[in-house]
């Protein structure tokens, strides 16, 4: 009888474990919010027909850039479910030749990208509400100024 209940405590543990593991999985594919951008996939990404992506440029050593905790992750969550609206980020320690084609200067900055132009830096408040109320904003005027466009062309 003894040796059936280690069996069994030892299965319950294993089970246990297991389902700590998917869901530490799962947890940390919460992240995915904020897409890290390299020289390999920004210019595919801010490319992307119809859709804004909104960019933060930091280095890792930058206090500013430290500053911001949570932050850009935080809009992340926030913008998640946004049709035609993604939040990236772009390490420019390692990913140096993105941020010289996008005229990066200084840490943190933040910019707004629509089909693959630049449409603006944002320079506002930093607090999750207000990058909202940005992202959108801009976003939507972009689009409609991109529509127009694309109609005059017909």
């Amino acid at each position: 009888m003894a040796a059936f209940d280690t069996r069994s405590h030892l299965l319950k543990l294993k089970i246990i474990t297991l389902l700590v593991l998917i869901s530490s999985i799962f947890i940390s594919n919460i992240k995915a919010e904020v897409l890290e951008l390299t020289p390999e996939t920004f210019t595919d990404k801010v490319n992307e027909k119809d859709t804004a992506w909104f960019v933060k440029f930091c280095v890792p050593w930058c206090k500013h850039c430290k500053s911001l905790g949570t932050l850009w992750e935080d809009l992340g969550k926030e913008m998640e479910g946004a049709d035609e609206i993604e939040i990236g980020q772009v390490d420019c320690g390692t990913a140096k030749s993105v941020c010289t084609k996008v005229n990066i200067h200084s840490y943190p900055t933040f910019k707004l990208f629509y089909n693959g132009e630049e449409v603006i830096k944002y320079q506002g408040p930093r607090d999750v509400q207000a990058l909202k109320t940005f992202v959108l904003e801009e976003t939507e005027k972009a689009a409609t100024k991109a529509q127009l466009e694309e109609d005059k062309e017909l």
